[in-house]
């Protein structure tokens, strides 16, 4: 799960990895076919719906991996009553999310933020809840 495939297919290629192009399912399921069939169709889903758009690759041991892209967590996808994260793993993941939203929201204001630290812990709590994102 990621927030932007895009930006995260581009940091895989960066650093070697052979990725799909962004993707979303033609049918239902399209996104578990094989690359190559006519079950995805190029680009992000429209209108960028949460869920709906894709990448995939495979790591060096031969596993394949696949991302979606989640903007908006669904209602009751995490209990809005607690924000914790279950290791350290999850937490750093919801970090680098967070730092790539802030960097976004660093160039549409064109200034750093030095209040960055509120800014992650809003987008933190609020992904966690599934409400709309700061941006």
């Amino acid at each position: 799960m990621v927030s932007d495939v895009a930006a995260a297919r581009d940091r895989l290629v960066a650093q070697g990895a052979e990725v799909s192009d962004v993707f979303h399912p033609a049918a239902p399921g399209g996104q578990f076919q094989p690359d190559g069939t006519n079950n995805r169709i190029g680009g992000r889903a429209p209108d960028h719906a949460t869920y709906g758009s894709f990448a995939t690759f495979n790591d060096p041991d031969g596993n394949g991996w696949l991302l979606q892209e989640v903007t908006t967590r669904l209602p009751g996808r995490v209990d809005a009553a607690e924000t914790a994260f279950a290791s350290t793993a999850d937490l750093a993941s919801a970090l680098r999310r967070a730092e790539a939203a802030h960097g976004e929201h660093e160039k549409r204001t064109g200034q750093p933020d030095a209040n960055w630290p509120d800014w992650y812990a809003t987008y933190m709590v609020a992904e966690q809840a599934g409400e709309e994102l700061p941006t």
